[in-house]
């Protein structure tokens, strides 16, 4: 199964949320922390128009969210067929 791609910060609240409902879920997906790694920041922030808003949420199709509620996350989550079975 495809995963996601979670860009964050281990201080975010809103990453923490949405790392959660992901679990919750049991949706898995690959963690990148923007503070760590210089690369998944370049990424995030190109992605982003230059802000550095987090979390940024890449689904495997290449669609991203910026900062989403639980709600937008569950939603393109199951429209992306990224539920487990």
């Amino acid at each position: 199964m495809a995963e996601l791609t979670v860009y964050g910060g281990d201080w975010c609240p809103d990453c923490r949320r949405s790392k959660r409902l992901l679990d919750r879920l049991g949706v898995p997906y690959t963690y990148l922390d923007v503070d760590a790694d210089d690369q998944a920041m370049a990424a995030m922030t190109a992605m982003n128009g230059g802000r550095q808003s987090i979390p940024v949420v890449m689904f495997p199709d290449g669609h991203f969210l910026v900062e989403p509620s639980d709600p937008a996350l569950r939603a393109d989550v199951e429209a992306a067929g990224l539920l487990p079975s």
